[in-house]
Formats: structure tokens, C-alpha cells, sequence
């Protein structure tokens, strides 16, 4: 058996395609779709081997297969629909973008985020910006205008600003760029919430109580800066630690992958006098 440049090349590029579909599918939750594949497949594979035997068990399975390519084609629809459509855009570059490319777009939209929140505090101009994680927001960008357009300050501040159309509304970020401006986000279920929190923070606690989004919010009452993540709500934030907390979550160092949310929380606060986080807040 002889193998050629042509082989080697063929495997090259279907192992760079493969690994690359990994990559996109470990952000998102069909990631968790796919181990339930695989996992489905060994209990196939263990039910029809000749020792255990299992009949009844392996005629479900097979007929579960039979169904299942349709199934696939359904559970990974807003996959495979944004694949295509970066294909038909010409971008299908940026569909297998390195993770480099995609740290230094979430660089620059964190930092452009900073400068903005930065002037909206100091002009108590409210805001929501909402960065996506693992789990996708497709519902919630369908309640807005959709946009595709990289981060920029003066972008921001035009969008919230008070006579501008969506200013009511979340801006949704998916990395590190916007996706989504004027969508709706579900109200916190929270009944122990602090009366003086106004729709704006309630919207975003909730956003990131049905989701791993991290939320950043410049109350329109006061100017104070606030995120939340898991539930939580951090308030009377300075634009110096909005940006750590920023950088924690959305870009970790190796150190602090391991580490739990409420662990990288106390290492952004720890030793930063300049932050309240007890006070009246409005939206």
C-alpha cells in the first residue's frame, strides 16, 4: 500500500474541517448534543455485540439512527444556518477564524465597551450590552434589529443615546462583535431583588440568569456601572474594573479557566477600595 502526497493532503484537510466544526460546537450547547451522540452510539455498539446480546435494546437503537440524521439536521439548524449564510456572504474565512483572530476582536470590543461606558456614566446615559457566551441568544437577537458590525465607542454611545431608536433595547455581542441592537430580554423571576432596581438591571439580571451572558449595564438614573453574571449583580463599578471583570470572563488566562465564577470575582475586588457596591441604583 503506497500513500501519496494526494492522501496525505485529502486527510489533512478533512482532520483541519473537523476539528474546526469541534471548535464552533464546544461554544455552544449542541456541544452537549454532540456527546449525546457519541455516547449513543456506544450504547448501540455494545448492545449488538455478540456478548451482551441485548436484542430488544439494539432494534430501538437501530430505528432511533434511522430518524436521526433528521433529527441532527434539526438540533444544529441555527449551526448549519449561520455556516451558510458566512459561505454565501463570502466569509466563509471568518467561519474558521483561529481563536487568535477571535481574541483580538473581543480585545478591541471590550476595551471600545470601557471608553463608552466610561462617557455614558459621566453623561447619565443609560445602557445594556449584553456579551454571549456558550449559550446562544439567537431568540433574543430576533427581538431587535439585526446587525453585524464591529465594536466601536462612538458606535455605542450613538446607539443609546436617549432620542435614538434602539436606545431602549440590549445590545447583544457574540465574539466580539455586535450582533443585535433594540432586542428585548426577560425580566428577573428574582423576588428578592432591591426595590430601587429599575427594568434596565432587572432585564439584565434575567438575560444572565436564563444564560452564561455576561451583562454590563450604565444606569440612566444615577450613571453607576453595573454587571451581572449568573444572577448576580455587581454595582457602582468603575470603568477601570468594569474592564477586569470584563477581561476575566470573556478572555481567562490559563490560571483562571479552573477557577469558579464567584472565585474570579473575588480576585477583580480584591484590594479595590474605590467600588460600592451597597446603595440606591435606578434604571
Amino acid at each position: 500500500l503506497q500513500i501519496q502526497l494526494t492522501d496525505i493532503l485529502d486527510i489533512a484537510i478533512l482532520a483541519f474541517v473537523i476539528y474546526k466544526l469541534l471548535w464552533m460546537l464546544r461554544k455552544t450547547s449542541s456541544g452537549r448534543v454532540m456527546w449525546g451522540v457519541l455516547i449513543l452510539m456506544m450504547v448501540m455498539f455494545v448492545s449488538s455485540s455478540s456478548v451482551l446480546g441485548l436484542t430488544a435494546t439494539s432494534f430501538v437503537l437501530d430505528k432511533v439512527v434511522q430518524w436521526g440524521f433528521l433529527a441532527l439536521v434539526v438540533l444544529f439548524q441555527p449551526e448549519i444556518r449561520r455556516f451558510l449564510e458566512r459561505m454565501g456572504s463570502g466569509r466563509l474565512g471568518f467561519v474558521f477564524a483561529s481563536a487568535k483572530e477571535a481574541g483580538q476582536e473581543m480585545e478591541t470590543a471590550i476595551s471600545q465597551t470601557t471608553e463608552a461606558y466610561t462617557d455614558l456614566s459621566r453623561d447619565k446615559v443609560g445602557a445594556l450590552m449584553v456579551f454571549e457566551r456558550q449559550n446562544l441568544l439567537d431568540d433574543v437577537i430576533k427581538t431587535g434589529t439585526a446587525l453585524d458590525c464591529a465594536v466601536s465607542s462612538e458606535l455605542l454611545k450613538n446607539i443609546f443615546w436617549n432620542k435614538a431608536p434602539l436606545h431602549d433595547g440590549a445590545v447583544i455581542l457574540r465574539d466580539g462583535r455586535i450582533l443585535g441592537a433594540g432586542c428585548m430580554l426577560p425580566l428577573s423571576g428574582n423576588v428578592n431583588l432591591s426595590r430601587d432596581l429599575g427594568m434596565r438591571h432587572r432585564a439584565g439580571i434575567g438575560i444572565s440568569e436564563n444564560s452564561d451572558a455576561v451583562v454590563a449595564i450604565v444606569s440612566e438614573e444615577t450613571g453607576s456601572i453595573s454587571v451581572a453574571i449568573n444572577g448576580m449583580l455587581k454595582r457602582h463599578l468603575s470603568p477601570e474594573t468594569l474592564e477586569r471583570m470584563l477581561r476575566l470572563e470573556l478572555m481567562p488566562d490559563a490560571g483562571e479557566e479552573g477557577k469558579s465564577t464567584a472565585a474570579r470575582l473575588s480576585n477583580v475586588f480584591k484590594g479595590l477600595k474605590g467600588d460600592n457596591s451597597n446603595g440606591k441604583e435606578d434604571s
